[in-house]
């Protein structure tokens, strides 16, 4: 297994991947050759019910209370970033929607204004903020409160913006979600004091139950298109469509995260906190959702551009994070994990700028 580990690792390297995005992308292959069918299909289905559960309980437990608590003291900038993630990213989506509708077909543009519903990332927001030199502790903050919101914004969102009978929100999907995402987290909030050190000390077994989560939600999704043919209607022009309507998107967000830190006269360290949080878009709360939201027959075209959107943010992120970064080198906080230069996008690969914006002074 570690061998395995590290040749995935090296060609990803090679490859300028994060290797997560090659486990996903290995999980999409195993679903495509052997999807998950009948009685499978239908236990495959409580396991990742299950895990989703687990999922969330963890990230109540890995988020901080104190450290949320000494972050809202930053109002301006924790607003600033909501305001992003939950009223510019919809408009923006709605805009992407109606462009691609001609384009697409109504699950991939119906995706595509779903990402824009989702709230920011967590672990990635706060590294890439660390690497730039950025302001950490509102990072940390605006993220958590960020993904915290989300349980309750994005499903709201969802039903308004969506509509046609895409979203699956009635009384028993509001109790499957208040059960199933925030139901655990709470729970993970409130056991902190007996399952934080547990928490510190098992890193790699929890890595595991998170990622290995989003592996089980994505392979149950893929499974589905393939058993019920969805699948046809994706063709390889679509696919590249689909990805310069996710590049428009992301510099779209990137320009105008960047231009309001400026307008609004942040610090340096806030702006570039403004801009990594508030122009991520989440995978691992995402997808979840996704699984609670949407019927099983559109749910694998409605997260491929959530999952193109990711990487592509990776990608952008990091040689954004390289640039703004100061002299000395900068680690990750405690809590947090690094990211690697070795592992990541090689600067020699092109990668969209936001239009017209200048670098984070």
């Amino acid at each position: 297994m570690n061998s395995l580990t590290r040749a995935l690792r090296g060609t990803a390297g090679r490859l300028g991947v994060d290797p997560y995005i090659l486990a996903i992308l290995a999980t999409v292959g195993l679903a495509l050759l052997l999807p998950a069918r009948g009685a499978a299909a239908n236990g495959l289905e409580h396991v990742t019910t299950a895990a989703i559960a687990v999922l969330f309980f963890l990230y109540g437990a890995r988020l901080s209370t104190r450290a949320a608590l000494d972050g809202m003291r930053n109002w301006r900038l924790h607003l600033t970033i909501l305001l992003a993630s939950f009223a510019v990213f919809p408009l923006l989506g709605l805009a992407a929607e109606a462009a691609a509708r001609p384009l697409l077909t109504p699950e991939l543009a119906k995706g595509l204004l779903f990402l824009c519903l989702l709230p920011s990332t967590v672990q990635s927001s706060i590294a890439f903020t660390s690497i730039a030199g950025g302001s950490v502790a509102a990072a940390v903050c605006a993220a958590s409160f960020s993904s915290l919101l989300g349980i309750v914004v994005t499903p709201v969102l969802a039903s308004a913006l969506l509509g046609g009978g895409a979203v699956r929100v009635d009384a028993g999907s509001v109790l499957t979600l208040v059960l199933q995402l925030l139901v655990p987290f709470l729970l993970g909030q409130f056991s902190r004091r007996w399952t934080a050190h547990r928490i510190a000390a098992h890193r790699r077994v929890l890595t595991l139950v998170d990622r290995g989560s989003i592996l089980l939600v994505v392979y149950s999704a893929f499974s589905a298109g393939v058993v019920t043919g969805v699948w046809h209607s994706v063709s390889a022009g679509r696919l590249l469509i689909l990805t310069g309507f996710c590049v428009l998107v992301l510099a779209a967000a990137l320009a105008l995260t960047d231009q309001a830190g400026r307008r609004l006269r942040f610090s340096r360290a806030d702006r570039i906190a403004i801009v990594f949080c508030g122009s991520k878009k989440s995978l691992a709360g995402g997808l979840p959702m996704a699984a609670v939201l949407f019927g099983a027959q559109d749910l694998a075209l409605m997260v491929l551009p959530l999952m193109l959107f990711h990487q592509i943010q990776l990608m952008v992120c990091t040689v954004l994070a390289r640039r703004w970064a100061p002299a000395g080198p900068t680690s990750a906080p405690a809590g947090t994990a690094a990211v690697r230069p070795a592992r990541t996008a090689p600067a020699r690969h092109t990668v969209p700028a936001p239009p017209r914006s200048q670098p984070v002074r």
